[in-house]
């Protein structure tokens, strides 16, 4: 039967019924171990206990009011979101695009609340991904995205990742911020060294301009710290967060400095669904989750147990893998084959993951993997090299081109 849905998509003909913890079921029984969950979204697994309970009660009260009133557990989720990180302030959206939108209107805003309106344009690197909105594409810079969509969005000025004689050279009169992902997710999974993320942040300093941090990917122990910005001891002025906040259910959140949200006053920024209540009482049952003490030591020491096996993996099946990188549960294997290959051959032992930039194939698990399903997972990661190593070692066949 013919789709209705609009195809930008090229979806996998795989259809999930439920959801156990790490696992995906299908209506026939299959279980497929889920290392890719909603990219890097499902944090807590599927159909996780406190979400549910938490879910189920808010229903049953009120789902929506509109910001025209107030919501007091959207109220409470940025007290704790703020009492967690550098920020004074929050807005809630829906989604990380939605929470971009609102970080670059603040930058550009906050330079005009300080008598500087000519200064608008953002700093951004190559290999990122902000979002699919018109203006997150412009910051992304991707031509893929952004062919046949019109003139770009004006305003942002893309330099090589780690670069930092670029930044120095892209900024002007008119530079607002610096826009960067400490971890490039989609962008292969390449991580911002701590000494270029200081280095950003002084010239930030030394040019009165924001520095911000797309952390959509990042946020909420992914990276084995509750924000990966304190991997680095680089404290940003305003952060993106959404993803791992809904733990599934859409939530997007922008985060900043009481000073660098200064210009975001009453009717500057909206949303209509925005932080309702629904939304909201989920957010604060995944922060109670990840916020228990034990929750970040326990992704720390899975992703250690996770990361030597992989290079056990790497250092056996080097015409397969040529690289693992990434923090925490955020990791990367670079392939030396398409990494398409890989990610057919892991869903073909039940295990699904996603492709990345820089051909890297992402390993997203839910934080709450056990030991045992991080022992199956690296098992399965093995079949599947063991299988592309044999694939390509064969001698053509007779005739072949």
């Amino acid at each position: 039967m013919a789709s209705h849905l609009l195809p930008t998509y090229a979806r996998i003909d795989l259809a999930f019924e439920r959801g156990e913890g790490a696992w995906l079921i299908t209506a026939e029984g299959d279980r497929y171990l889920d290392f890719t969950t909603g990219v890097a979204v499902n944090v807590l697994g599927h159909a996780h206990p406190h979400l549910v309970e938490a879910l189920t009660e808010q229903a049953k009260k009120v789902w929506h009011v509109s910001n025209l009133y107030r919501i007091p557990e959207g109220e409470r989720l940025a007290a704790r979101l703020c009492e967690a990180s550098f920020a004074d302030l929050v807005f809630f959206q829906n989604s990380g695009a939605e929470a971009l939108e609102c970080a670059i209107k603040m930058a550009r805003k906050y330079q005009s609340a300080s008598g500087k309106p000519e200064r608008y344009r953002i700093v951004t690197f190559e290999g990122a991904f902000h979002g699919r909105t018109l203006t997150t594409i412009a910051a992304t810079g991707n031509k893929k995205y952004l062919e046949g969509f019109g003139p770009p969005v004006q305003g942002f000025d893309q330099v090589p990742f780690g670069d930092i004689e670029a930044v120095k050279k892209a900024i002007g009169p008119e530079t607002a911020a610096i826009l960067i992902e400490p971890i490039q997710g989609e962008g292969g999974v390449r991580v911002a060294a701590p000494e270029f993320l200081r280095a950003l942040r002084q010239l930030c300093d030394q040019h009165d301009i924001l520095l911000m941090f797309d952390e959509v990917q990042t946020g909420f122990a992914r990276t084995g710290e509750l924000f990966a910005y304190q991997r680095s001891g680089v404290t940003p002025d305003i952060m993106s967060l959404a993803k791992a906040l809904g733990g599934g259910f859409p939530v997007g959140a922008c985060l900043s400095t009481a000073e660098a949200g200064k210009g975001m006053t009453a009717g500057t920024h909206g949303s209509t669904f925005g932080g309702n209540p629904l939304a909201m009482a989920v957010g604060n049952a995944v922060l109670d989750v990840i916020m228990k003490p034990g929750f970040i030591d326990h992704v720390c020491k899975i992703s250690v147990l996770l990361k030597q096996r992989l290079a056990e993996i790497r250092d056996r099946y080097p015409t397969v893998i040529a690289e693992v990188r990434g923090e925490g549960l955020l990791i990367g294997l670079r392939a030396v084959n398409p990494s398409s290959e890989l990610v057919d051959e892991l869903r073909a032992e039940k295990m699904i993951t996603v492709g990345a930039g820089d051909n890297v194939v992402r390993l997203l698990p839910p934080l709450i993997l056990s030991e045992p399903e991080m022992v199956e997972a690296v098992n399965r990661i093995d079949r599947a090299c063991a299988r592309i190593a044999e694939n390509h070692a064969r001698p053509p066949k007779a005739g072949a081109a």
